[in-house]
């Protein structure tokens, strides 16, 4: 099978951890470790979240005396490849001695009318108080929201909509290796209108970017991974309980919070949607598990939409 991971951000730097590189990198080893078997008998080809990379390396741009100005997003979310692809493929070559293994900078066009440019809400950066996100916003210039019971800095998260670099990752695939790209989404890019590509100050939300290089790569699974065993209905609440199997209607008619799940949901639903195929939301631990059904949140097409889907391959 040719699968889609997605790991997030938060798992390689949880809330709390100081953002030192051992810390990140002891965190890659975990995750390898649980990705490492679904490697030895499927193509494999992972994506990572980059928010708390990206807003950290954002503020040590913007403190730096020697810069006039800070370095825009789309540089710092090609500084975040680099170095978690960096973690991720030092760790799959030495839990897989012998295999290919591949990590690529990528970059993924947005739309420079997309209406995200006017309403930020991706979170990047460490958490905040609110006494201290709001005194910092109002020194930098910052968009700062509430995520849970902490704050932090938002930025602009427009839609993904082609992965510039597709062909080039397909014939890594093709060749047997493991591949990681389009970290972060991927590096935002607009259509210059001279011709070519140019880089745009915003960070593209990971899963969505995901949904969209497993439909274009015609992966048989997109796995996205997370620090939750399932999806829950009623998160937050005494009501609160796991879903196990769901389809995307299903999904689209409860909510999900924005800056959490929500993207997660979404993500899983469109590639559903898209190919017929299957997302499974879960626990990164869980990988293994999460692929044959004993764990996690299955998300699957309607059995009408299935064959329809079917039926236009």
């Amino acid at each position: 099978m040719r699968l889609v991971v997605a790991v997030g951000g938060n798992a390689l730097l949880e809330r709390g951890d100081p953002p030192l590189a051992e810390t990140q990198e002891a965190h890659v080893r975990q995750a390898v470790a649980a990705l490492a078997p679904l490697a030895r008998d499927h193509d494999l080809v992972i994506t990572h979240g980059n928010g708390p990379q990206v807003g950290l390396l954002a503020n040590e741009s913007a403190l730096d005396p020697d810069l006039p100005a800070p370095y825009p997003f789309d540089v710092l979310g090609a500084q975040t490849q680099g170095m978690i692809g960096y973690f991720f493929l030092q760790a799959f070559e030495n839990a897989l001695p012998g295999r290919r293994v591949v990590s690529l900078v990528c970059q993924t066009e947005v739309d420079r009318a997309d209406p995200a440019f006017g309403d930020p809400t991706k979170f990047v950066g460490p958490v905040y108080t609110k006494h201290d996100a709001l005194q910092l916003a109002a020194q930098r210039g910052w968009n700062v929201r509430a995520d849970g019971a902490s704050w932090r800095r938002v930025v602009a998260s427009p839609e993904p909509l082609a992965m510039l670099e597709l062909g080039t990752i397909g014939a890594l695939v093709d060749a047997g290796a493991v591949v990681m790209c389009a970290g972060g989404g991927g590096i935002p890019v607009l259509r210059a209108p001279g011709g070519g590509h140019e880089g745009v100050e915003a960070v593209i939300d990971k899963d969505l970017g995901a949904s969209l290089l497993a439909r274009d790569l015609d992966a048989d699974a997109l796995l996205i991974l997370t620090d939750v065993a399932n999806v829950e209905i009623g998160f937050g609440t005494p009501y609160a309980h796991p879903i196990a199997r769901t389809s995307p209607a299903a999904l689209r008619a409860d909510h999900f919070p924005a800056g959490s799940m929500g993207p997660k949901v979404e993500a899983a639903c469109r590639f559903v949607e898209a190919t017929g195929k299957r997302a499974v939301i879960g626990r990164l631990s869980d990988a293994s598990a999460l692929l044959d059904g004993s764990c996690g949140t299955s998300i699957e097409p309607e059995p009408s939409a299935n064959a329809a889907a079917q039926s236009q391959t």
